[in-house]
């Protein structure tokens, strides 16, 4: 038998903000699918339409073109084995419902809320199972002409998958190893509701991985309670032997480690957990995203793919490429990931740091465009590259850098207490003089020509230097001195040292 070609699947339902444990399920299956050469394919789980909330779907999709997660087929992409969106498969999904009827591996309840309410107040820890089922409304205990004449009537209904007790059911996990669950703890979950006519996620998800022929299912670990359920469906159906891998990822966990990182937890601490910024439209809410945050894709990316997963090595910035030729996911930790986020800054200063200074003065423009500064670009790239390393995002450059673009009005006090002598003025004169003079504007060439004024008139170099710092600046920060003068140019450095001795004098 010919090996299987890899195909996975991310399927969100579009309630909400994609939260950022669900971009790191879709990159681990990008990159696996990617590995192996393998299809990703995006579907749209929208079979609970009281939690739809518009404009969820068209902000997941951008949030992964952001970040650079590529689909190959699936709902805005196209390919052979759509609708890719759940609510557009209900004739698919009747027909394998009918199917499990008629097989008798499921059957169809009539119980509404009040007479389940009722029950659970009757039977402590009540379950809908073998051992209760025989007391309820439902085509398993009433004779098949009511049956059929409630349904006729436009009763609403459930079909109930039917789990036979005292089985125990094996799920082999690729990160967990072997799982082995007791049918006896499992009840007998709904799988469709006549009310909407559509599927719950058990039944629909089976249906479409194996009608779209996936090969692994890359989840959480909140669905690995679910997964005997899944082997059940995928045994019943008779497809046993073409039933996807599971693996079930590890919990991203807030940062102290105790649960589930949540939405609270970057709003106590101040970081994002939403790809992009969420506007609610049910309540207005503004949360914060990590584009807007000022975070690189590509350093998010790298972040998400060391929560829960390493390489097996001390490696930690790798780009996509690196990523999908390392990924293995028996590398997979069993256990939660800590939420870092403070690592997460850390991976964007690398990634500023190694990104060309062009792209990072690209931008950069915007903010410098926000303060009113025009500035040539060829200046801009120069100033990113003398100042990059000293922010972790490019929003913070501006205050690290605003002296090469706008002349000090004032200067700061403490230096000017701790740095401006009684001869800095006197100093200061001479020294424009001195920089007038030289021929050659280089780093090196101004350099040469004021170490040796400064010897030859005997003068104390850190006074001079902070003196003429304080002068260009405004106060005691900055990169090398000559760096900032041949930055400035030699017109603008003899005109803020000018202005800077008749405001100090």
């Amino acid at each position: 038998m010919a090996e299987r070609k890899v195909r996975v699947r991310f399927a969100p339902s579009p309630t909400g903000a994609l939260h950022i444990g669900g971009v790191r399920t879709a990159l681990y299956n990008y990159l696996f699918a990617r590995q192996h050469g393998g299809d990703l394919i995006f579907r749209i789980e929208d079979t609970d339409s009281n939690r739809f909330v518009p404009g969820a779907e068209e902000y997941i999709l951008e949030s992964f073109k952001w970040l650079g997660i590529h689909f190959d087929e699936g709902v805005s992409f196209g390919g052979e084995q759509g609708p890719y969106r759940q609510s557009e498969r209900r004739e698919i999904y009747k027909k394998y419902v009918q199917s499990l009827l008629e097989n008798g591996k499921a059957y169809i309840a009539f119980d509404t809320p009040e007479e389940l309410d009722a029950k659970r107040a009757e039977i402590a820890n009540f379950q809908y199972d073998a051992s209760t089922r025989g007391m309820m409304r439902n085509s398993l205990t009433m004779p098949k002409e009511e049956v059929d004449a409630l349904i006729a009537e436009g009763k609403q209904y459930v079909v109930r998958f039917k789990i036979e007790p005292n089985e125990d059911i094996h799920v082999n996990d690729l990160i967990r190893g072997e799982v082995v669950i007791n049918s006896s703890i499992l009840d007998d979950k709904v799988l469709y509701k006549s009310a909407d006519e559509l599927p719950t996620y058990h039944l629909a998800n089976i249906v479409d991985d194996h009608l779209m022929e996936v090969s692994h299912v890359i989840r959480g670990e909140e669905w690995l309670p679910s997964a005997p359920l899944h082997v059940l469906l995928y045994r019943a159906f008779g497809w046993e032997d073409t039933m996807p891998e599971f693996a079930h990822l590890p919990l991203l966990l807030k940062p102290e480690g105790n649960g589930k990182l949540s939405k609270r937890d970057g709003d106590r601490l101040g970081f994002p957990v939403f790809p992009l910024e969420w506007h609610d439209p049910k309540s207005g809410e503004i949360s914060s995203g990590y584009r807007e945050s000022g975070y690189l894709p590509e350093a998010v990316i790298n972040f998400l793919a060391l929560l829960g997963w390493n390489p097996g090595n001390d490696q930690e910035v790798m780009l996509m490429d690196e990523l999908i030729k390392l990924f293995d996911l028996h590398r997979c930790s069993k256990s939660g990931a800590k939420f870092d986020y403070k690592k997460g800054i850390w991976f964007n200063h690398q990634y500023i740091q190694q990104k060309p200074n062009e792209e990072i003065a690209e931008l950069f423009l915007p903010f410098l465009k926000e303060q009113g500064v025009e500035a040539p670009f060829e200046k801009v790239v120069t100033v990113v590259g003398m100042m990059k390393d000293r922010v972790s995002f490019i929003k913070e450059l501006w205050d690290v850098c605003s002296f090469f673009f706008v002349a000090p009005t004032e200067y700061d006090e403490k230096t000017v207490k701790k740095r401006w002598k009684e001869d800095s003025a006197k100093c200061m004169t001479e020294l424009a003089e001195v920089i007038a003079g030289i021929e050659d504007f280089s780093i090196e060439g101004q350099e040469k020509v004021v170490m040796d004024w400064i010897a030859e008139k005997g003068y104390h170099t850190g006074n001079i230097m902070n003196a003429f710092r304080l002068t260009l600046v405004g106060e005691g920060k900055g990169p090398h001195m000559f760096d900032i003068s041949w930055v400035l140019g030699k017109e603008e450095t003899i005109a803020r040292m000018k202005r800077a001795v008749e405001v100090l004098k």
